[in-house]
Formats: C-alpha cells, sequence, structure tokens
C-alpha cells in the first residue's frame, strides 16, 4: 500500500494540541463537592475510588469524544479530498474496526464508571446507554454489511450512482452517518455537563 498518505497528519498537529489542552483543563477542573467530601472525611477508600472513577470517567468521554470528532470531521474528509475515492475509502475501511472499538472501549469504562460514582444523576447514564447502543448498531450491523457490499463494487469512481449496490451502500452510509452524528452530540453533551 502507498504510504504517501502520511503528509496529510502534520496538518492535523494544531488541532491535536488544541484536543490534548482542553483535556487536560477538564481533568484538572474538579468538582467542589467532591473535594470538599474528601477534606471534610480525609482521605477514605471510598473518596480515593470516587477520584479514580471520576478521572477514568473524565478521560473515557474526552478521549471518545475527542477521537469520534477528529476521526469525523477532520482526517476522513482530508484523506477524501486528498486521494481518489476507492484509496481512500480503502484506508477509512481498515480504521473502522479499530474505531468502533475505540468507541465501545471508551464508553464501556464511561458507564462503569459513572455507575461507581453514584452520583444519582439519570440524564449522562442514559446518555450513554444511547451513545453505545449506536456504536454497537454501527459496529456490529452496519460496518460488516457496508464493507460486504465494498467488496463486491469494484470501484466507486467507475460504478455510476444508479448501481444497486452502490445504493445499498450508500443507504447503509447515511444511517451511519446520522448514528456517528448522534454519538458526537451525546458526547459534546457529556463534556458540557462535566
Amino acid at each position: 500500500m502507498d504510504l504517501g498518505y502520511y503528509y496529510i497528519i502534520p496538518r492535523c498537529f494544531p488541532t491535536i494540541i488544541y484536543i490534548l489542552a482542553s483535556l487536560v483543563y477538564l481533568v484538572a477542573k474538579r468538582p467542589a463537592g467532591i473535594h470538599a467530601k474528601e477534606t471534610a472525611a480525609g482521605r477514605n477508600a471510598e473518596g480515593a475510588t470516587m477520584q479514580i472513577a471520576l478521572l477514568l470517567y473524565r478521560l473515557s468521554i474526552t478521549f471518545w469524544t475527542g477521537g469520534i470528532t477528529l476521526f469525523t470531521f477532520i482526517l476522513t474528509p482530508m484523506l477524501f479530498k486528498s486521494l481518489s475515492r476507492d484509496h481512500a475509502g480503502q484506508i477509512v475501511g481498515i480504521l473502522f474496526p479499530g474505531y468502533f472499538r475505540w468507541g465501545l472501549a471508551c464508553g464501556v469504562i464511561a458507564l462503569a464508571s459513572r455507575l461507581v460514582m453514584r452520583t444519582g444523576e439519570l440524564a449522562p447514564v442514559v446518555l450513554l446507554v444511547i451513545m453505545l447502543a449506536l456504536t454497537s448498531f454501527q459496529a456490529f450491523y452496519i460496518e460488516p454489511r457496508a464493507a460486504a457490499l465494498k467488496r463486491q463494487i469494484p470501484s466507486f469512481d467507475t460504478t455510476p450512482k444508479e448501481d444497486p449496490l452502490r445504493r445499498e451502500f450508500s443507504k447503509l452510509h447515511g444511517v451511519s452517518a446520522s448514528c456517528n452524528l448522534a454519538v458526537v452530540a451525546g458526547g459534546i453533551a457529556l463534556v458540557v455537563m462535566l
């Protein structure tokens, strides 16, 4: 495989630095309630568990949302702008399984951390469950079917859009894009709720 697309990566450095700076800010920001509880009760096992759960929750939400945002709005458009549709699609197709595993891992860690925190807030838990359901739907239903269709289409550059296989692929792509945008919106909402 031609690795000439690596010239794109340096263009992403300002965005990566911005995401990392935002992450540091979010992790450093501590809720007053947990700090006051820790001060009043001293350092105990429950306080340490809460701190670790809070840290894991913040990291997983910011990594998940940042990863989706970077992949969806920066890397994928750059690939399709710089390379042929077939070549860009091949690269994105190779990345998708890892992309979905990343989302599922971050989502499970966020949900588990949120449940350990026992804050009583239901909205973040419901939002996480919805985001995980959408990501699972994409990973285990849409992506395998789309990949199978891509293998049957000789070339997206030369196959007409009216071709039945391309139309079916376009439907799956549209559903996947909608799910992806919903997960991004949910992630942004969770970051705002931090």
